[in-house]
């Protein structure tokens, strides 16, 4: 069979492939685009969306069992379960068809079926057919979740973010291993539904937070709705039908497990080797952040395959970026870090992060508890952290607030144009809102007296 030529070609169908396909095409280069499954997003398949409306049923039920506060007697609070999983994967689906209906538009001679595995510094093959790229190849195959050793004895008790979705019950109980992002929105959702939930994790922080007066806020607020067994060793049997978790100290049975300890880019199947590019320790590519390019080859890569800032804006902007500069663009311009955690109260991240600041740092703190709004509301926890330079200019945040994912904009935009604290507090902050509370933090940061 005689080599198949392109310009470029890209190696999966989700989020940032789709993007990456988009950009060379616009360029003008000749693309194609390998998929092995069905194509599609995992923030819309098994990630952002269907967590997102998992936590929307647990906020409203948590929102009805204390209506009382406000004097709002709503009787007792029952959840339907196979409505509300009804809902969740209803809902789900079409946000998948929105997607599909992206990859399904483009042409079929583009799309080629199969495992695509490295054949060459420019080449790969498809299930025994080669495709030479002359510009470029972007490997796009996203991640998978990690199920610990810890966990193999009650395998099948054990769910992650890519099966929890397709329950149709709600468990009177259950472990979540891993207190990062996936593990403490289901948690939180999990709890609010009526599930008993203990989440485990060999750390003492949580949500993935450094800032110690931020993590010590988390850990009181999500402690109060959930068992938190934190810095801790776990391990499970089964036991009669039930997994038997066991820890030094204590011991618990629950009726299901959520393993939430990670996602390792899907990038076995590549044969990297062939590729000729260096990898990191873990056997992941090492690229430059504003060409996605693996050092100076033609291997680009993006998204979650590239293990680094796992969020879809990233993915979506890093697709981007891979595509175009395959295609003969130029390199863009970095942004801020910015990661949110949709728990409440959020968990926000902006710039530069708690362990890489610099000496000189300066740090300004409001408590959400001071903010009217805030109080009104009835959701006063948590706290905003930002961080400046010797020079005065915003460097970075931690947010912890319900509705912080608001605050993380304004302060990402404001770092990305390098605003000056003391401009940042000087702004129309609209009163009683919990945006106030950056101005607060700005004004502690600059030593601007209220």
């Amino acid at each position: 069979m005689a080599d198949r030529r392109c310009d470029v070609v890209v190696i999966g169908a989700g989020t940032a492939g789709l993007k990456a396909y988009k950009a060379a095409t616009a360029r003008g280069a000749d693309t194609l685009i390998v998929e092995r499954g069905a194509g599609g997003s995992t923030c819309t398949r098994i990630g952002c969306m269907p967590s997102k409306l998992l936590i929307a049923a647990g906020r409203t039920a948590h929102q009805a069992r204390h209506a009382a506060r406000f004097g709002i007697d709503t009787g007792a609070v029952n959840i339907d379960a196979a409505a509300m999983w009804d809902r969740v994967r209803r809902e789900r689906d079409r946000f998948v068809g929105s997607v599909l209906e992206e990859y399904r538009a483009i042409p079929a001679d583009r799309v080629i079926h199969g495992t695509a595995r490295f054949d060459g510094p420019d080449t790969i093959a498809v299930d025994g057919q080669r495709i030479v790229a002359t510009r470029g190849i972007v490997i796009a195959t996203g991640a998978i979740p990690v199920v610990p050793d810890a966990l193999s004895d009650v395998r099948t008790l054990v769910h992650t973010h890519e099966t929890i979705f397709e329950l149709d019950h709600l468990p009177r109980s259950m472990a979540v291993f891993g207190a990062g992002p996936i593990g403490l929105e289901l948690a939180q959702a999990f709890a609010r539904l009526g599930v008993e939930v203990t989440v485990f994790d060999p750390g003492e922080t949580i949500g993935g937070l450094i800032d110690p007066e931020s993590n010590a806020a988390v850990v009181g607020a999500l402690g109060a709705e959930v068992s938190l067994r934190l810095g801790v060793e776990a391990t499970a049997r089964l036991d009669d039908g039930r997994a038997t978790i066991t820890w030094d100290g204590g011991q618990l049975a629950v009726e299901l497990i959520l393993a939430a300890t990670g996602r390792k880019p899907a990038l076995d199947a590549l044969n990297l080797p062939a590729a000729g590019i260096a990898l990191d320790d873990k056997g992941v590519p090492l690229f430059e952040e504003t060409t996605r390019r693996c050092g100076d080859s033609r291997v680009f890569v993006a998204g979650d395959a590239n293990d680094w800032r796992p969020v879809l804006h990233e993915a979506a902007r890093g697709g981007r970026i891979a595509g175009d500069v395959a295609a003969g663009g130029e390199s863009a311009r970095r942004l801020p870090a910015f990661s949110v955690t949709f728990t409440e109260p959020n968990l926000v991240q902006v710039g530069a992060s708690f362990d890489a600041l610099p000496d000189d740092v300066r740090i300004g703190t409001a408590q959400v508890a001071d903010n009217g709004r805030a109080t009104i509301d009835g959701e006063d926890a948590g706290l905003v952290r930002l961080y400046g330079d010797a020079d005065g200019k915003l460097i970075g945040a931690t947010i912890v607030v319900t509705g912080g994912e608001h605050l993380g904009h304004l302060v990402a935009l404001g770092i990305d144009r390098g605003i000056a604290v003391a401009d940042f507090a000087d702004q129309p902050w609209y009163h009683p809102t919990i945006e106030e509370l950056l101005q607060s933090a700005a004004r502690d940061l600059a030593g601007i007296a209220d």
